[in-house]
């Protein structure tokens, strides 16, 4: 696997999401997810780090905005929305445009996040190397998902930190 560039999801696969009304940068508790800060310390230093998300309220500005009140900013190298790319997840050109801008090629990307039908089908659809963030360990089948995690320490695993 000759992975560079790694590409999250942002609500549930980075930060929680509490379903707060209106940008994730004004609700009144933001939280991590668990092991997410500690993987991306190592990580940031290795891969390319890229938050891509299709949140229906926060462009990249807000999302930046939110990332901070956590640290979290700091991991990341680029930063997607739906606004900026023209396209929502499970979109292939949604995956194909953030790949385009980072100059990443597909065989050198990998996507993680929580949702199968939207970050894991439309990432694999695109050419990518797909991670489900499965945190919550609901079975199912995931024919699309390269690999499946509960715990980012896992995902440690996979790309060798």
């Amino acid at each position: 696997m000759n992975i560079r560039y790694l590409f999250f999801d942002w609500g549930d696969t980075i930060m929680r999401d509490f379903a707060y009304p209106g940008p994730m940068s004004l609700w009144p508790e933001l939280e991590w997810i668990a092991g997410a800060e500690d993987f991306l310390v190592k990580a940031c230093k290795r891969y390319t780090c890229i938050i891509a998300t299709s949140a229906s309220h926060s462009d990249v500005p807000e999302m930046k905005k939110a990332l901070a009140r956590v640290g979290a900013d700091k991991y990341f190298h680029h930063f997607y929305s739906r606004f900026e790319l023209g396209y929502s997840k499970p979109d292939p050109l949604f995956f194909v445009q953030a790949m385009h801008l980072t100059k990443a090629k597909p065989s050198e990307s990998m996507m993680i996040g929580n949702l199968y039908d939207k970050d894991i089908v439309g990432a694999k659809n695109a050419g990518m190397t797909t991670v489900l963030f499965n945190e919550h360990e609901v079975g199912g089948t995931y024919l699309l998902a390269d690999y499946v995690i509960a715990k980012y320490s896992e995902l440690d695993k996979i790309v060798n930190l």
